[in-house]
C-alpha cells in the first residue's frame, strides 16, 4: 500500500494516534489531525504531530476536514462519529490501526482479545514466545500500539507479534488475520458505547473472521456460545472446564495432548480466574511449537501484572489485593471467584464511573463471600441501590483513604480486603493504575503488623 503523497486523516491523538501520525508521515503521506480536544488539553502531543507536519483541526469534527482523503485512521478511544459514516459513504477508507498495521507486519499475528484476563493472556503467551528464540513484539492494548512493530524484526515472517485486543480496535477491520486468536470471555461490558451486549460481542468476534485453515481459533470449554461467534475457517481448541485440551484436574494444570504438568500451587498467579487464563496461554503457546518445559517454567515464574490481583500486604491477619483492573461487574465477580479458596470473607471496595451494566452479579456472589462492601465514586449510589436489604455491611466513603480505612475496621483475621471497583476509574482518578497505586498507598499507612 503507497501512501506517499495520499491525503490522509488521524482521528483522536492519543498514544495509538500519535504513533499512526508518526508511521503515515514515514511513509511520505500527507496528514491531517482531528481530535475533539484542543491543543491545550493534547499538550505535547499535539507539539509533536505539529513539529512532523501534520494538519491540526482540533476541537471539533467539521465536515470539511473529512473531505478529499484516501484513508483515515481512527483510534480506539473514538466514539462513532457521523462523519465518519459520511466519509465512508464517499468511498473514503476508515479503519483502525491495528488494520492499517496489519497490512504491513508480514510476522504470525497471536491475537487475544475478552472482557477480562486479556493483559495477563497476552503477557503469557508473549513470555512463553520468547523461549522460542524469534524477534518478538508484544503490545497493542496492553502497551505499545501495534503499529510500532512495523520496520523491526518482530514483523518480519521469521518473528511473531503478540497483541492485546479490545472491542473497540476490533471494530474497523477487513483484511487483519490472527495466525492465533484467543477469545477469553465475553461478559457485559462497554455498554454506554454499544446498543446491545449482542454489538458488543460481535466487535470481539471480529478477531476470527480472516482465519483460515491453518490458523487456530482459542476459545473457553465452558462457554459453548462463544463458540457461535467464530466465522473464520480457523481450527477451534479449548481451553479450562472439563473438556478443554489444557485444564485443571486433580490440583494440576495439564494439557490432555502432552507432558505439560504443573500443580496449581506452583503457580504464583492468585485467583482461581487467574489459572484459567494460564491454560488458555499455555494452549495457544503449544500451537506455537513452545516445548512444555518453556511453558511450565513461565507458569510457575510469572507473577502477574500490577492492579490484576495484586497481593499488596497483610495488616492484622487482613489481605489487601488491589485488582484496580477490574473496571466492569464481570471482572469484579471473577475477582471474588478467585478468592473462594480462602477462609474468610471478602470486604469489597467499589465504585467509579458507571458503564452501563447491572451491579445485580455483584450482588449475588457479595452475599455468599462477603463481610461488606465499601462504595466511593459516582457510582456508589447506584451500587447502594443494589445492596439495599442486604446482610453485608454498606459504607460511603468519599476518598480511597476513607475507603481503605473504613474497610480495615470492618474486616476481621482471616479475611480479604479487595479492591475490585467494577467501574472506571475517571471521575476520581486519571486511569486505573493511578487509582491502585492510590489504594496500595492507603494500605502501606495503616498500622499493624505486617
Amino acid at each position: 500500500m503507497d501512501l506517499s503523497g495520499k491525503n490522509t486523516m488521524v482521528v483522536g491523538l492519543g498514544e495509538t494516534g500519535l504513533a499512526v501520525v508518526r508511521f503515515l508521515r514515514s511513509r511520505g503521506a500527507n496528514v491531517r489531525v482531528n481530535d475533539q480536544r484542543d491543543a491545550e488539553a493534547l499538550g505535547e502531543a499535539a507539539r509533536e504531530a505539529a513539529a512532523l507536519g501534520a494538519e491540526l483541526v482540533l476541537g471539533d469534527h467539521p465536515d470539511r476536514a473529512f473531505e478529499n482523503l484516501a484513508l483515515i485512521v481512527v483510534s480506539p478511544g473514538v466514539p462513532p462519529l457521523e462523519v465518519l459514516e459520511r466519509a465512508e459513504e464517499r468511498g473514503t477508507s476508515v479503519v483502525s490501526e491495528i488494520e492499517l498495521a496489519a497490512r504491513y507486519i508480514e510476522a504470525p499475528i497471536i491475537a487475544i482479545t475478552g472482557t477480562n484476563g486479556k493483559s495477563t493472556v497476552t503477557t503469557l503467551i508473549g513470555e512463553m514466545c520468547r523461549r522460542l528464540g524469534r524477534p518478538m513484539f508484544v503490545g497493542g492494548n496492553l502497551g505499545r500500539p501495534m503499529i510500532e512493530a512495523i520496520g523491526s524484526d518482530a514483523a518480519s515472517p521469521r518473528g511473531l507479534v503478540v497483541v492485546e485486543l479490545s472491542s473497540f480496535q476490533l471494530e474497523r477491520v477487513s483484511k487483519f488475520r490472527a495466525h492465533v486468536a484467543v477469545l477469553l470471555n465475553v461478559t457485559a461490558d462497554h455498554l454506554d458505547r454499544y446498543p446491545s451486549f449482542e454489538a458488543y460481542s460481535a466487535a470481539k468476534a471480529r478477531i476470527f473472521e480472516r482465519q483460515e485453515i491453518d490458523d487456530c481459533a482459542v476459545l473457553p470449554a465452558d462457554a459453548p456460545e462463544l463458540r457461535e461467534l467464530v466465522r473464520g475457517d480457523g481450527t477451534i481448541v479449548l481451553f479450562g472446564g472439563q473438556t478443554g485440551d489444557v485444564r485443571v484436574e486433580k490440583g494440576v494444570l495439564l494439557d490432555v495432548r502432552t507432558s505439560l504438568r504443573v500443580p496449581v500451587g506452583d503457580l504464583r498467579l492468585r485467583g482461581s480466574h487467574n489459572v484459567s487464563n494460564a491454560c488458555a496461554a499455555s494452549l495457544a503457546a503449544r500451537f506455537l511449537g513452545v516445548a512444555d518445559d518453556d511453558i511450565a517454567s513461565v507458569l510457575r515464574d510469572f507473577a502477574g501484572l500490577a492492579h490484576r490481583m495484586q497481593y499488596v500486604r497483610a495488616v492484622d491477619g487482613v489481605e489487601y489485593i488491589d485488582d484496580s483492573k477490574a473496571t466492569n461487574v464481570g471482572a469484579a465477580v471473577a475477582s471474588i471467584e478467585g478468592l473462594a479458596q480462602s477462609g474468610g470473607k471478602v470486604i469489597l471496595i467499589a465504585g467509579g464511573v458507571d458503564k452501563g451494566g447491572s451491579y445485580q452479579p455483584l450482588r449475588q456472589r457479595m452475599d455468599q463471600r462477603g463481610r461488606a462492601v465499601v462504595v466511593l465514586g459516582d457510582a456508589g449510589p447506584l451500587i447502594e441501590e443494589v445492596f439495599a436489604g442486604s446482610e453485608l455491611a454498606l459504607r460511603r466513603a468519599r476518598t480511597m483513604d476513607d475507603a481503605v480505612t473504613e474497610a480495615a475496621s470492618l474486616a476481621k483475621p482471616g479475611d480479604t480486603v479487595l479492591l475490585a471497583p467494577a467501574c472506571s476509574s475517571f471521575d476520581m482518578f486519571h486511569s486505573y493504575a493511578e487509582r491502585g497505586d492510590v489504594f496500595q498507598q492507603a494500605v502501606a499507612t495503616l498500622g499493624g503488623a505486617g
